[in-house]
């Protein structure tokens, strides 16, 4: 018993001297964060924004209503439309399942969530080349029924969903995980079937984990641009989403409208911050009162 409270009150004082820094130590280090985040962050947005606006308000806008640029838009909006509901259904299933059950297969079901960070997107668009593709495995049975996947808008999609389906799961397991089973348990024996626990209970537990998954799936979507470019062709005004549409932009030295397309997604990844913010503290708040 000795040897335990000795051992706590080690480990109090470790704290206490860890979060006692001197004054220099501890300026040292927020120095060095806020220089690093003014070069890496708040730089590169200033940069884009001014580039964005040089030529004036007029310019800007000009450029956003351009023809190829709308079409970019149209077809970002699209894929996030189709991906980000997958992805969210998908998320909540497999969170669900891997939290609240024991099942065979279940470690490997967490190793294929977590494959496509371990897969360069790049790679991940070749493998739908591979397959999709004129020269793929079933490439010539879909053009022989007149079915575009590469190089037109699902090969797109498909690419995207990838890239993108674990950031709902992922941000659900560790939530679901902590929160533990008792209440969904008590729910069924008190007579709740099992959609009506899933609706009732695991959902509203999980509601701000749920939106902090959709909101980092939407913007990676919005923002890929490894797969896409793989899968995409880049047929201008037909299959270039927002960043391929940057890409020729910029390539054809073209600065100011690059940079004005390109401030769309800067205002995405801010409200994507802020919002991200607003999600991590309130889960953190729901992890503590569990």
């Amino acid at each position: 018993m000795s040897a335990h409270v000795s051992t706590i009150t080690t480990s109090v004082k470790s704290k206490d001297r860890a979060q006692n820094e001197p004054a220099v130590v501890r300026w040292l280090l927020i120095a060095v964060a806020l220089i690093f985040l003014a070069l890496f962050l708040a730089l590169p947005l200033a940069a884009v924004f001014s580039q964005a606006f040089e030529k004036g308000l007029s310019v800007y806008l000009d450029a956003l209503r351009e023809a190829d640029t709308m079409s970019s838009i149209k077809l970002t909006l699209i894929t996030a439309a189709f991906c980000v509901p997958l992805n969210l259904f998908f998320g909540v299933t497999a969170a669900w399942a891997i939290a609240k059950f024991t099942f065979p297969g279940k470690n490997l079901l967490i190793t294929l969530i977590d494959l496509p960070f371990s897969v360069s997107p790049v790679i991940s668009g070749l493998i739908y080349v591979l397959i999709f593709g004129l020269q793929g495995w079933i490439g010539p049975w879909l053009q022989d029924h007149d079915i575009k996947i590469v190089f037109a808008v699902p090969g797109i999609i498909l690419a995207t969903i990838f890239v993108t389906f674990p950031f709902v799961a992922r941000e659900l397991i560790p939530l679901m995980e902590a929160q533990g089973r008792e209440e969904e348990e008590a729910a069924l024996v008190l007579g709740a079937t099992g959609l009506q626990t899933f609706l009732r209970v695991t959902l509203p537990n999980v509601k701000w984990g749920i939106i902090y998954g959709v909101i980092l799936c939407n913007a990676r979507a919005m923002g890929e641009f490894g797969a896409v470019s793989v899968v995409s062709g880049h047929i201008r005004g037909m299959t270039n989403t927002v960043p391929l549409h940057v890409e020729i932009l910029y390539n054809e030295y073209n600065y100011t409208a690059a940079f004005a397309v390109a401030s769309l997604l800067a205002f995405l990844a801010l409200i994507t911050l802020v919002v991200k913010t607003i999600a991590e503290w309130k889960v953190r708040q729901q992890l503590e009162n569990h």
